[in-house]
Parts: C-alpha cells; sequence; structure tokens
C-alpha cells in the first residue's frame, strides 16, 4: 500500500509540474496576451461607442376574458339589463390579432413609420424620432406611390424661415420656405416649423423612405406579445427599437388601435338592433295612429262616452282571457316581424333582446351572433377560402336554418293558443247579452289599439337600452402599464461584451500557441529527449545570442559558462576511471547545424580553463569550421597528416591565441574522407594525445549523413551526442536512441543544446541550478522589459 501511494503522489506531482511546465510556456509569450488584450479590449470599446444601442419598450395590458376574470367590476353593473353577452375572449386569439399584419399596418399609416429620421455625426449616424425634429413633413402624395417608394434625401435648416435640400450624394437640389409646397419624385411634400418661437439651430437630417411593406415587416419582427401566465389573461408586449420614444410611441398607438377594433365589434350587434327597432317603430307608428282615429270615428258614430263603465260587470270575466288574446298577438307579431327580418336580411346579425320570449330561439341566436362576428373578424386577416371560414360559415348556415325552423314551430304553436283563447273568449260573449253591440264592436277596436301601443313602448323601451349598451361599450384591453423604455439598453451589453473580449484576448493567443505547440515536430527540453534516447543526459547548454564564438573564458559568469562548466564536472565524473592517460572524449551529432563545432572549442576551452591539457582535433574533414570559430588560421591540418606519411603529427599541431589548448583542425577538404579516416593513422593521432594531453576532444562528422563517427568511434572513452534544441526533428531521436540500445558508441551521452532558458525549458542539469542562485551576469543586465 505504501508502494501504491508512493507512486500516486508522484503521478500527481508529474501531473502538476506538467501543468506548471504548460502554464510557464505560454507566460512567456505574455507580451501576445496583453497585445491580444489590448487590441480585444480596445475592438469592445469601439464596437459599443460606434454601435447603436438597442431599447426595449414594455407594456401590460389586461384582455376582458371573463373566464379568466378579465371582466371590468365597473361594468356588471349593466349586466341586467341583458346587453352584455358572453364576451369570453381567446388569449392566443387576441395575442394573434395584436401580431397581425392588418394591425400594425394602421400603426404604420396613423405614425408614417415608413420615413426614418436620422442624424450623422463624425462617426457614426444616429436615429432620431419624428416629435425630435425641428420641423414637421406632410406629405401629399397618393398612397400606392409613396407606400412604395425606397429612396433617401437630407433637410439642411438654414435660418428659421428656409431650409435647403440635398440628394442621397448630398448634393443640394433647391432652397426651400418653410409652408411652402414642394413637388417631388414620389409627389408633393410640405415642411413647416414645429414650434415659432424655438431659437434657430441649424440642424440637417437626413430623411429615408422606405417601401410601406418592409417598414411592417421589420416592426412585426421586433414586437413580441406573450401572456403572463397560463390561467391569467394578462399580456406583456415587448418592442425593440433604437429610439425609445419612438417604441412607445408605437406600443401606445398598437394598444389604442387595438381597443378601438374591439369595440367597433362590440357594438355592431347594438348597431344592427337598433336599425331593426328604428325600423319597427316607423311601421307601428302609422298602425297606432291608424287605430286612434278609428276608435275617434267609432265613438262619435255610435254617440259613445264611458263604454267601459257600463260593460264592467259583463267583461269582468272575459278580462283573463283578453289578457291572454293580447300576449299571444303580441308574441305573433314578433315572431313575424324576426322572421320577415330573417328573409330581408340573411347575411346580418340577429336583433338581441327585442323581446322575443322563446328562450330556445333567444339562445341560438346569441349563438349564431357570435359565430359571424367572429368569422367577420377572421375575414379581416384572411380570406373565404381559409379552412377555418369555411368550417365557420357552414355553422352560421345551420344555425340559421335552425332559427329558421324554430319561428316557423313558434308561430304555428302561438296559433294554436290564440285559437283556442279566441274560442274561450266566445264562451265569454255568449254570456254576455245586455252588452250592446257597440260595445263589443269597440272592445275590439280598442283591444288592436292596446295591442300596438303596448308593442310601442316596448320597442322604445329596448331603444332606450340598446343606446346605453352603444355608450357604454368597454375596450378589449385596460392599459395596465402604458409603454416605457428601459433606461439600460438590451443591445449590446457592455458587460457582456467586455468580457467576451477579454476571454478572446486570452483564448485568441492560448488558441494560435496551442495550434503553433501542436503542429510543432523540433525537440525542446530534455524530458522530450529522455522519453526516446536512454543515454544519460550529461548536460544542457543554453541558448547564446552568438554561436560562433568561444564563450567559456576566464572570468566569464554567464549562464552558457557555467553550463560549460556544469559539463566538465559532469565529464570529469564519468571519466574519473581512465587516470594514467589522456582521456578521449567525441563529440558528434545527429545533423549538420547542431551546434557539435560550438560545443567542442566550448568544452576544450573549460577545460583549459582548469589547468589541463587539451587537444582539440577537427574530425570533420567534409566541412571544417574550427578555424572560423578560433579566428585563427592554422595552415596543414588533419588531412595532410593521414594523407602523407612523412608529415610529423607536432608540426600540424597549434596551439591557440588566448584558449589555452592546441587544436589539430581539419585542414584541406579531401576527396576521399572515408578511405583517408580508415588507413590507420588517426589511431596515431588518438596515441599522440593520450601521450602527450589530458583530454582530447575530437569534433566529428554528424551520424546520419556520413559513416565516419562510426567508423572512429570506438576508440573514444566519452562520447557526447550534441541534440540541439528547437532544431532536430523529434523523429530523429530514433538514430541516438538506436544507437545507444545497439551499442554502436561507447559509453554514450547526451548533451541537449540552444536551450532556451527564457521559455522556461530545462531543469537543472547544465544551467538550471547556478541561474536560479543568481550566477550569470548577463541575464541582470538586460532590461525589465526584455527578462
Amino acid at each position: 500500500m505504501q508502494e501504491r501511494d508512493l507512486l500516486n503522489a508522484q503521478a500527481l506531482n508529474d501531473e502538476n509540474l506538467d501543468l506548471r511546465e504548460l502554464f510557464r510556456s505560454y507566460m512567456y509569450h505574455w507580451r501576445w496576451f496583453v497585445l491580444a488584450l489590448m487590441l480585444a479590449l480596445t475592438s469592445a470599446f469601439l464596437f459599443l461607442r460606434y454601435t447603436p444601442r438597442t431599447y426595449e419598450v414594455s407594456a401590460t395590458i389586461l384582455i376582458d376574458d371573463e373566464k379568466n376574470g378579465g371582466m371590468n367590476s365597473e361594468m356588471a353593473a349593466f349586466q341586467d339589463l341583458g346587453f352584455f353577452g358572453n364576451s369570453g375572449t381567446s388569449i392566443e386569439n387576441e395575442i394573434g390579432i395584436l401580431t397581425s399584419r392588418s394591425l400594425m399596418e394602421r400603426v404604420v399609416k396613423d405614425l408614417e413609420l415608413f420615413a426614418s429620421y436620422y442624424e450623422e455625426g463624425r462617426v457614426k449616424t444616429s436615429e432620431i424620432f419624428r416629435e425630435q425634429l425641428p420641423f414637421v413633413i406632410t406629405f401629399s402624395a397618393d398612397e400606392e406611390r409613396l407606400y412604395s417608394q425606397d429612396t433617401l434625401f437630407k433637410v439642411n435648416v438654414l435660418s428659421a424661415g428656409h431650409f435647403e435640400l440635398k440628394d442621397e450624394e448630398g448634393a443640394p437640389t433647391g432652397t426651400h420656405a418653410f409652408g411652402e409646397k414642394i413637388a417631388t419624385a414620389f409627389g408633393s411634400m410640405t415642411l413647416t416649423p414645429r414650434l415659432l418661437e424655438t431659437p434657430f439651430v441649424p440642424r440637417e437630417v437626413v430623411v429615408r423612405l422606405q417601401p410601406f411593406s418592409s417598414a411592417v415587416s421589420g416592426l412585426r419582427t421586433n414586437l413580441t406579445v406573450s401572456a403572463a401566465g397560463k390561467k391569467g389573461s394578462l399580456l406583456h408586449l415587448n418592442f425593440r427599437c433604437l429610439v425609445p420614444s419612438k417604441g412607445e410611441a408605437i406600443l401606445n398607438h398598437l394598444i389604442a388601435q387595438y381597443n378601438t377594433d374591439a369595440v367597433l365589434d362590440k357594438n355592431r350587434v347594438a348597431s344592427n338592433t337598433n336599425i331593426f327597432i328604428e325600423e319597427r317603430l316607423k311601421v307601428i307608428e302609422k298602425e297606432l295612429s291608424t287605430i286612434d282615429k278609428g276608435v275617434e270615428s267609432f265613438k262619435k258614430s255610435n254617440q259613445l262616452t264611458d263604454i267601459s263603465s257600463e260593460a264592467a260587470l259583463s267583461l269582468e270575466g272575459n278580462a283573463d282571457v283578453e289578457r291572454t288574446i293580447i300576449d299571444l298577438n303580441t308574441q305573433l307579431k314578433l315572431a313575424a316581424y324576426m322572421q320577415q327580418y330573417l328573409k330581408e336580411h340573411p347575411a346580418a346579425l340577429i336583433p338581441a333582446n327585442a323581446g322575443f320570449q322563446d328562450s330556445h330561439f333567444m339562445s341560438t341566436s346569441n349563438q349564431y351572433n357570435q359565430l359571424l362576428l367572429e368569422r367577420n373578424r377572421l375575414l379581416e386577416s384572411s380570406s373565404l377560402y381559409n379552412p377555418v371560414i369555411q368550417r365557420l360559415n357552414a355553422q352560421v348556415d345551420e344555425l340559421r336554418t335552425n332559427l329558421e325552423e324554430s319561428l316557423a314551430t313558434t308561430i304555428s304553436s302561438l296559433r294554436i293558443s290564440l285559437e283556442q283563447a279566441v274560442l274561450q273568449e266566445t264562451l265569454f260573449r255568449s254570456r254576455i247579452t245586455s252588452v250592446p253591440q257597440q260595445e263589443r264592436e269597440f272592445r275590439d277596436i280598442q283591444r288592436q289599439q292596446q295591442i300596438i301601443e303596448s308593442l310601442y313602448l316596448y320597442l322604445l323601451q329596448k331603444r332606450e337600452e340598446n343606446s346605453i349598451s352603444l355608450a357604454v361599450a368597454v375596450p378589449n384591453a385596460k392599459i395596465v402599464d402604458a409603454a416605457m423604455a428601459d433606461e439600460i439598453p438590451v443591445s449590446p451589453k457592455p458587460k457582456i461584451i467586455y468580457l467576451g473580449a477579454f476571454l478572446l484576448g486570452i483564448m485568441v493567443p492560448v488558441g494560435v500557441l496551442y495550434l503553433r505547440n501542436l503542429l510543432d515536430n523540433k525537440v525542446h527540453q530534455s524530458k522530450e529527449v529522455e522519453a526516446v534516447v536512454k543515454a544519460p543526459l550529461i548536460g544542457e547548454i543554453p541558448k547564446t545570442s552568438d554561436a560562433s564564438k568561444v564563450q567559456a573564458v576566464a572570468g566569464d559568469r554567464s549562464v552558457l559558462s557555467e553550463a560549460f562548466r556544469m559539463l566538465r564536472t559532469n565529464m570529469d565524473f564519468m571519466l574519473s576511471k581512465i587516470k594514467d592517460r589522456g582521456k578521449i572524449i567525441f563529440i558528434s551529432s545527429t545533423l549538420p547545424g547542431e551546434g557539435k563545432t560550438f560545443i567542442s572549442v566550448n568544452t576544450a576551452s573549460v577545460l583549459a580553463l582548469s589547468g589541463k591539457k587539451v587537444l582539440l582535433v577537427g574530425a570533420d574533414i567534409r566541412k571544417p569550421r574550427l578555424e572560423v570559430f578560433l579566428e585563427q588560421k592554422m595552415g596543414k591540418g588533419l588531412t595532410h597528416f593521414l594523407a602523407e606519411d612523412s608529415t610529423s603529427l607536432a608540426e600540424l599541431v597549434v596551439p591557440t591565441k588566448r584558449f589555452g589548448f592546441d587544436v589539430l583542425h581539419s585542414g584541406i577538404v579531401a576527396p576521399n574522407p572515408s578511405e583517408l579516416l580508415m588507413n590507420g593513422r588517426f589511431e596515431e593521432v588518438l596515441s599522440y594525445g593520450k601521450a602527450h594531453y589530458d583530454y582530447v576532444i575530437v569534433d566529428t562528422a554528424p551520424v546520419k549523413l556520413v559513416t565516419d563517427t562510426l567508423l572512429l568511434g570506438a576508440a573514444a572513452d566519452l562520447f557526447l551526442y550534441v541534440i540541439r534544441a528547437n532544431y532536430m526533428e523529434k523523429k530523429l531521436l530514433e538514430i541516438p536512441g538506436n544507437l545507444y540500445d545497439k551499442k554502436r558508441l561507447p559509453n554514450m551521452t547526451v548533451l541537449l543544446n540552444d536551450l532556451d532558458i527564457e521559455r522556461g525549458y530545462g531543469y537543472g542539469y547544465g544551467y538550471g541550478y547556478g541561474y536560479g542562485y543568481g550566477y550569470g551576469e548577463e541575464v541582470s543586465k538586460k532590461p525589465w522589459w526584455k527578462r
């Protein structure tokens, strides 16, 4: 268990280390993060500065819905009059009406929203509402022509009485006076000052006319209507626009127009009822006048005064029957009037509360009126071919047929009842033998007079009730909260924009760096080498600004010099068993350009600084560079010794001018380098070095391109395999890995060169200790912004 806990702790530490290294690798590019954040936040500021603000205007209304408690309490007192029918409405239908195109068209037409007004600033153009203009534009053009325009012109107010018109390009088209009728391509228009007492302020306004349909569609897109709850009848109206006052005017006018339409719908039944009553009153007035004249002539011709007192006793028993006959005749005439009205007005609403006592007929007529109103309202935004309209037409026709059949049945029933009442009256008349014939004739006339008079008074009462219903008709929506714009714009939102810009400023550099690292196939740090090459890592050489010069010299305390001193210590440890002769150190790499010559020269220099005798042999006879590094001409070199048996090795060894070690440089480039190295003379060079020097540093050729190093490598006591960071591809690590696994090179070690310490690569082999504890004056001399 302890071993498992130890492994888990080690894995956790490795994970934390990877995260720290990842964070450190990103923080190396902190300047890019700062620059990206500055650009992103500046862009966000400019975007917020010059992007028009969008405000949300909201309003709340209460729909008249009896089932959900929407009926106004102050109207309940009139319900007993009978002219408030079932006014329950569907919230979904009302939402559809509020967002309908026909309703928005009337709003656009009334407020002239097809014309938009703007003021040009130095950078952006801002929209203004027409109420904010210093003038009023009155269009006198034909609607079809005006509503199809898509144009733009400018009005430049020159003085309190004059203005200048400009075209879309800003070119003047003429100077006019306020109140003057101006002819344009879309008709005529007149500009008048809004307030005559307002001081003159020079101002230029851009007027844009857009097609009427486009204006309606744009406003409908920005309007949303939603119910406050599933069971309530509150509706929330929200409208988004650039000018708060314009949005408030649009919402308020939309609600007002909606209420106007609702009141007109409710008054249609009452209006039709009023027409019916007026027509009946005119007919009944004529009949009543005729009967009154008949009574007058009958009394004159028969010289009668108070007939009722004379026949009181005789007619007392007949009174009840006569009242019944009067009621039956009244109902029969009403039924006949209603039947005639249905024939003369086949598509009109049925008059309500006309005094007809048949409950079945009245309930059916109420259903008929509601269906007819619903169909007419849907026809305003649809066509006759709509399936819903067709179904409603079928229901209306069916109810009308039922009404006609019900009237016919009622009339037949009333006639039968009337016949029975007349029979009873005849029985009573047979008993009145003492009543003169004049009395009976007068009673007939008087009965007709009473029938007509009662009907006339009844219709007068209903006319007054119907007038009250027209006067107190309430709108369909009660305004709970009038339209009001929010002070804080809904778009763009500064907090979200700045947060998004901040995240973008962070994520863009991270994404670029991550993509670059993902596509990067170079070796950067020692752990990448150790994962493939199992050879010991003997040191890490940091990156230098000048790799063509010897850096490890006396008195130099830079990070690079400390790294070579650490390398010297590690080599001494690796070669501690060899004490009776000089030590042979081979230095090679996979590819040219990995810095093996740089490593060879500086290694020889740092060993010479410790008081050792050092011989540097330039065994890379294909591409010699020692003379360039040492800045010294050396004449003949190794190739002359290998090619000429008479040449003395001591004559070819040249001491350096200021580094304290000897050099046997490569010499001229030979045409057969491999054969020269294999002729046995190179072993004499190594034997000479072992006998006369403490260290022999051999700078060899790259192992990937030629076989020279593999041919000579068996003689090495220590083999330094140089791998250059940020240069060598990771897939090429297989070459030194295979060489170490197959023991092709003796006592092979790996030296990581050109390590970028500013990026945080490496941890301690060559420079980390010294760098971490203040060694290396060159770092402290850098300005803070470079560090």
